[in-house]
């Protein structure tokens, strides 16, 4: 089924800057998740209020708050007062169909990207979540459409002190979200390749209008993840570059790690772009071929007939006068002769490879 285009026409004529959800509701209510820590202690809880954000906005840990559900505006824009964001910033956030961008409004950075889901539904349709994330110097906001297990990885190692997570600082935790959700491309390309893999045998060995509408429906899922990954890679890279101060040397390593994994997922999704588009052209020739020899086999059957019916044609004329109506060999001695063609074409056809 085509996606739906998010519609802006709510937005027509207001102001730059107004809060204004565009998209689906993909959740029931807004939830607000908050985990502050250090090395050596952790802070985890489920606010009840936006408001209750302002006590760890000048803490000297890092906090992570992670708001999912996007449709109550105005627990937003409780918490875009909290710390101070631009209105901008908000608009973009509540409008869920962006294209991958980062904006550096020197004291926080603003970053946008999809994260990719294969759907429960029969066709295992790909779906997409727009995840928006806010770095600070000591914080970093999430924002996600709807609830997802995407980030439990990350919340299982803050509260086991796992790895370098606790010890760093919040660039390193967005690092980590940006690597979760760009590992979980990589689980949807091996259950899209098992499709194309199926997809391409079955186009050689039996083609069918059921094959060609499958390639068609998997090429254009590659189209919407080209359209959702390759503006990533403008992202990562400036990331990547260490062109705001948010970002510390020691992280932009882990970002160079995340930018390779980038451009091999790019790379990964061309790859089948092309195999797809080579599919729906062996598929065109295999059914041109089918029908070639088809047609081959009525031309010859056509061809071995054609001397037949002339022989026929000829003893069927009303003539009287016609020396061999009056043989008593003529009528076996006419089939043998009409055999005898056919056995004769048979085998010049074969001598000239054409059967």
């Amino acid at each position: 089924m085509p996606r739906p285009i998010k519609k802006r026409s709510q937005k027509a004529g207001l102001p730059p800057g107004t809060p204004v959800h565009i998209g689906e509701r993909k959740s029931e209510t807004t939830r607000i998740t908050l985990f502050d820590f250090n090395e050596h202690q952790l802070e985890e809880k489920e606010l009840t209020q936006a408001k209750e954000c302002v006590l760890f906005k000048s803490s000297s840990t890092v906090t992570w708050i992670n708001v999912t559900g996007l449709h109550q505006v105005e627990v937003l824009e409780e918490l875009n007062e909290c710390f101070g964001l631009h209105p901008l910033v908000l608009e973009d956030i509540l409008n869920t169909d962006q294209r991958p961008k980062m904006e550096d409004y020197e004291d926080y950075l603003y970053i946008v990207l999809k994260a990719l889901f294969l759907g429960n539904n029969r066709d295992n349709e790909v779906e997409s979540e727009q995840v928006s994330l806010i770095l600070g110097a000591n914080f970093v906001l999430s924002f996600q459409e709807k609830e997802s297990s995407l980030f439990e990885p990350i919340r299982d190692r803050l509260r086991n002190n796992k790895g370098r997570i606790r010890k760093m600082g919040a660039d390193y935790l967005v690092h980590a979200v940006l690597d979760a959700i760009i590992d979980h491309y990589f689980v949807v390309l091996e259950k899209l390749g098992e499709q194309v893999e199926f997809l391409e045998e079955e186009v050689v060995t039996k083609p069918s209008p059921a094959t060609l509408q499958a390639t068609h429906k998997l090429k254009r899922e590659m189209i919407f993840l080209r359209k959702a990954v390759w503006p990533l890679r403008e992202v990562i890279g400036s990331l990547e570059r260490g062109e705001s101060s948010l970002i510390k040397e020691s992280t932009v390593l882990y970002l160079r790690d995340i930018y390779d994994h980038t451009i091999q997922v790019i790379d990964n999704i061309e790859t089948f772009r092309d195999m797809l588009t080579g599919m729906m052209d062996i598929y065109l020739s295999s059914i041109s071929n089918r029908m070639n020899e088809v047609m081959k086999v009525l031309t010859i059957i056509a061809t071995l007939f054609i001397p037949l019916t002339f022989i026929v044609g000829l003893y069927g004329m009303n003539f009287k006068y016609m020396p061999e109506l009056e043989w008593p060999w003529g009528y076996p001695l006419v089939l043998i002769l009409m055999l005898a063609v056919t056995i004769f074409m048979m085998i010049y056809f074969r001598r000239k490879r054409w059967i």
